[in-house]
């Protein structure tokens, strides 16, 4: 019987112009470049103009990953976006991706997990590939989270910043054992809604009918990111057999830097397999996977048959980690 596996073929990501560095926000707000580096290890991030949609960032985005594919239109048969920050409440931003790349077929929705969505977005991806309802994806994480922001809250406005990532995934033959061979090897997700009130948007489109602005109790959500994201690290493990040390590189979601240096230690995986891009970055939300990913790529980092640890947490509670061969 023919085994399938969903392979990433093409890698691409798209940034804002505007840089916004901690002496900018040092202006506005009671902080300072020395406080905003100590506590989260971010240096700058980028901002969109007033008149950037989500959705504009996506669209370069997948540009360039299916430049990088070698792929067109025609060969995409679903498309899925990853994001907290659609341009509407409706219809989904996957959509208005579909129609402006020129996809004529397939599918396309959206994903809401927060932080966690790009993984999230992946797995079902995968899933729908693997069973032979579709034969490529773009899977796309992609934040205008500067719109969330309450900018005289210097706990969170010196955190998170705009930018998108997209993958192209191809549905491909596979005779590997579990843990050679390209492609995804194993996917976990979780969520515990119990702890909604730890990291949220306090309103926005939809039931409650307001406008909200994003609240988070910093020193919660870190202890339970640490915890969440090293035992979900060996649920894919364990599904594969593999152990850490067979791990080229950890891409994890860019958070917070002592968050990811936590999580490394607790996992025994020096730093020097981790990539990290939160300091030029900072906290892109559903974008940070893709978007430090394919930085990793282009800049050689990252290099075909590399094994690959994707994984992050957002507001939910929601977390996973998928495990790929490059």
């Amino acid at each position: 019987m023919t085994a399938f596996r969903s392979v990433i073929i093409g890698t691409g990501s798209a940034l804002p112009e505007r840089v916004v560095t901690n002496a900018d926000l040092s202006v506005k707000l009671e902080t300072s470049d020395a406080w905003i580096r100590e506590r989260s290890g971010i240096s700058e991030r980028r901002i969109a103009a007033a008149d950037v949609k989500t959705s504009d960032l996506a669209v370069a985005a997948c540009l360039e990953a299916m430049a990088a594919a070698g792929v067109g239109p025609d060969a995409i048969d679903l498309v899925i976006v990853a994001t907290a920050t659609p341009d509407d409440t409706f219809p989904a931003t996957a959509t208005t991706v579909q129609h402006r790349l020129g996809i004529r077929q397939g599918a396309a929705f959206d994903v809401a997990a927060v932080c966690s969505g790009f993984v999230y977005a992946l797995t079902v991806a995968d899933s729908l590939l693997v069973c032979g309802r579709f034969q490529r994806a773009l899977v796309i994480g992609a934040e205008l989270f500067s719109r969330l922001l309450d900018w005289d809250d210097r706990a969170t406005a010196v955190l998170f910043g705009d930018g998108a990532g997209a993958v192209v995934l191809e549905r491909q033959e596979s005779s590997a054992e579990t843990g050679g061979g390209r492609g995804i090897l194993a996917a976990r997700l979780h969520a515990d809604g119990a702890h909604h009130d730890l990291l949220y948007v306090d309103g926005g489109p939809g039931s409650t009918g307001t406008v909200g602005k994003l609240r988070m109790k910093g020193r919660e959500v870190f202890r339970h990111a640490v915890q969440n994201l090293a035992s979900v690290v060996d649920e894919v493990l364990d599904d594969t057999g593999l152990e850490a040390t067979a791990i080229d590189w950890i891409v994890p979601h860019q958070a917070n830097a002592r968050i990811i240096e936590a999580t490394a230690r607790k996992l025994g995986v020096p730093m020097s397999k981790v990539v990290l891009t939160v300091g030029e970055h900072a906290n892109t939300s559903a974008a940070s996977v893709p978007l430090a990913l394919d930085t990793a790529i282009r800049d050689g980092r990252i290099r075909p048959g590399d094994l690959c640890l994707l994984e992050a947490m957002g507001g939910g509670f929601t977390w996973g980690a998928v495990l790929v061969r490059l």
